[in-house]
Order: C-alpha cells, then structure tokens, then sequence
C-alpha cells in the first residue's frame, strides 16, 4: 500500500518539475517526512529523479518554441560550478543541518510567493 504514496508523491513532483516549478520541494519533503528516508537519500533521489523529468521537459518545450538558447552559456557554467560545491558541501553537511536549510529554504520560497501574490480589489 505505501508504494502508492511514493507514486503519489513522484507525480505531484514530476507534474512540477515539468512546469519548471521544482518537484524537489515536494519530493523531498515527502520522503523525509512521510517516509522517514534520511535527508541525504532524499535530496539525492531527488537529483536522479530529475534528470529524466529534466530531459523530457526540455523536449517538451523545445518543440513549442519556448526554448531561448542565446547566452545561456552564461547561466549553464556558473550552475554547474555551484552544483558541484553545492554536492560536496551536502556530502559534508550532517543530515540534521541539511534539514534545517532545506526547510528555511522551503519558508524563503513560501515568503517569496506569498509576497508575490495579488489580491482583489474590494469593491
């Protein structure tokens, strides 16, 4: 039965991460939380989980012409670089201090979107 929590929650993130949105913020936190896998599996499921997301999402919006790829030299280098730190620094890291930034992470994003948010005008 608990197989089909972790179907569940590989669609929710693989809907996300196919609009761009970040399926990991709900991965991760669901294998963490829901499933007690330690925060380091978590995070590193989450990585292999989207290299097939990533590959089809791309294919998907190169198709219907959303794809810009003029400088994008300038944005794939440096986030390779820090992806790179960003691994062997989770490496390093203990799983309770990886919690801790990935859930003030989670809360700065929060923040963001509900700073962002419009509402009506009463009228």
């Amino acid at each position: 039965m608990g197989f089909i929590f972790y179907i569940l929650a590989g669609f929710i993130s693989g809907m996300l991460g196919g609009m761009g949105m970040g399926g990991g913020t709900v991965l991760i936190p669901a294998l963490t939380i829901i499933f007690g896998v330690e925060q380091h599996v978590a995070q590193a499921t989450n990585l292999i989980a989207f290299l097939p997301m990533a590959a089809f999402s791309l294919k998907v919006h190169k198709q219907k012409g959303n794809l810009q790829t003029e400088g994008v030299w300038w944005i794939v280098i440096p986030a390779v670089l820090t992806s790179i730190a960003g691994g062997l620094a989770a490496a390093l890291l203990p799983a309770a201090v990886l919690k801790k930034l990935f859930g003030a992470f989670l809360v700065a994003l929060a923040i963001k979107g509900a700073v962002g948010l419009k509402f009506p005008a009463k009228k």
